[in-house]
């Protein structure tokens, strides 16, 4: 049955009728057509087809009286003026279970040598989120082999957090531990924008066999064209949805928004917008608040997505474009820091600047009331930290400081460890930590 929907959707996708137009004008980086005004709509695929060179797909960005503006995916040398170009409508993907342990391009075509088969539905990239008054609720606390965020961060089935980092931090790393350690039926994971060594690296050695038996990976690496670079998230979204829409539980990570938002960029400026949003277009927002709110829980009677954003924040700039859309929209954001990271703590989370929205409903009451304490023993020593690193703090000071400066390096250390005991587990280990050291 499977094999007979899917040479439905085959010859359902066959064109009896191809129509074509003629390169009329270059103008900035779009191609412009005539012959297709009356067909074209945005966000159609085109093919151009140079009389010297390879055929290069584009989108139709800009529509003008008769002038059709198409933004080539890819160098549009050696198109010549009169040269063909032929509709080839909207372009979907066709997720199927089969993608699973598998690596593809947001096209859907295979990047690891092997075929690949195309499923039975195809779906735009751009879907509507759920209804929202239809939309669950979000689901239970998740283990994710972490203690930080088994404890002070939590993560709940259909959440949606944001991971802010600069470069060199370990953000690669954590992305491994979730799309290894997190509860989830499918894990599936965009790389947007990422150097093309680090794919292979990524595959073998952060995410490992046992990590790729449940994944799917979409990527577009950094020498892509924009269009590729903005369609993988949406691509990524798109295969999430696939198995949401079967009653899975997936995991999507999305690495990073920030690239995906410069390749938005490059886009909307050919078609004329402005960079009036700190050097951003302003239809930046619509679009990463329309793919942050694809994520979540499903409709009654599906799946959910839970989902992390990475955003790569220069200097811990949280007030930048990218980052202050994507805080906005979501249901918490961890920040991590360079100056724990240098001091050897991974993950390097800056609990205190780091939030998760689904406390304190996601813990009982005596499990809130330990990371409330956490959290202020915590904060007392980071504001006396460059006293008591200096010896300036005379101990007996402040009670609170002193109990502080006696729990932090357990609990520092805490939050650098693997919690292989569950959550129950690193809330027992927490306890231990927020008791001072007995001296003997």
């Amino acid at each position: 049955m499977e094999q007979i929907e899917k040479l439905r959707a085959a010859v359902a996708g066959l064109r009896p009728v191809r129509l074509f137009g003629r390169v009329s004008e270059s103008h900035g980086q779009c191609v412009v057509l005539a012959g297709l005004e009356q067909d074209a709509r945005l966000g159609d695929w085109v093919a151009l087809e140079p009389a010297r060179g390879a055929p290069i797909g584009g989108e139709v960005v800009k529509l003008e009286g008769d002038a059709v503006h198409v933004f080539p995916n890819g160098e549009p040398s050696g198109l010549a003026l009169g040269d063909r170009a032929e509709l080839v409508g909207p372009r979907h993907l066709a997720p199927d279970d089969s993608w699973i342990g598998r690596v593809i391009d947001p096209f859907g075509q295979p990047l690891d040598g092997r075929p690949l088969a195309a499923g039975a539905r195809p779906r735009p990239v751009t879907a509507p989120p759920p209804a929202p008054a239809r939309r669950g609720r979000l689901g239970q606390r998740l283990d994710t082999g972490m203690a930080v965020f088994n404890t002070f961060l939590p993560l709940v089935q259909g959440q949606r957090i944001g991971l802010f980092a600069g470069s060199g931090v370990g953000k690669t790393m954590l992305l491994g531990n979730f799309a290894r350690l997190v509860e989830a039926d499918v894990v599936v994971i965009g790389l947007i924008g990422e150097r093309g060594r680090e794919l292979r690296e990524f595959v073998e050695d952060v995410l490992g066999e046992d990590g790729l038996k449940r994944a799917v990976i979409v990527t577009a690496t950094s020498d892509q064209p924009a269009l590729t670079r903005k369609r993988c998230a949406e691509a990524a979204m798109a295969v999430a949805e696939h198995f949401r829409d079967q009653g899975k539980h997936v995991l999507l990570l999305a690495d990073s928004v920030t690239r995906m938002a410069e390749a938005h960029r490059e886009v909307a400026l050919a078609r004329g917008e402005s960079a009036s949003l700190r050097g951003f277009p302003p239809s930046l927002s619509h679009r990463i608040m329309a793919l942050a709110e694809r994520a979540g829980p499903g409709a009654d009677g599906v799946g959910a997505i839970t989902a992390i954003f990475t955003v790569l924040v220069a200097g811990s700039d949280m007030e930048e474009p990218v980052a202050d859309i994507l805080r906005g929209v979501l249901d918490g954001h961890v920040v991590m820091d360079r100056a724990i990271a240098e001091r050897g703590r991974f993950p390097a989370v800056d609990v205190l600047r780091s939030v998760s929205r689904s406390l304190p409903r996601a813990a009982n009451p005596e499990e809130n009331a330990r990371l409330s304490e956490g959290r202020r023993l915590l904060g007392a020593y980071d504001r006396s930290e460059v006293m008591i690193q200096a010896g300036l703090y005379e101990a007996g000071s402040d009670p609170l400081v002193d109990r502080a400066v006696a729990v932090w390096p357990a609990l520092d250390a805490f939050m650098g460890e693997m919690a292989p005991h569950g959550v129950r587990g690193a809330f027992a280990k927490l306890a231990q930590c927020l008791e001072p050291p007995t001296k003997g």
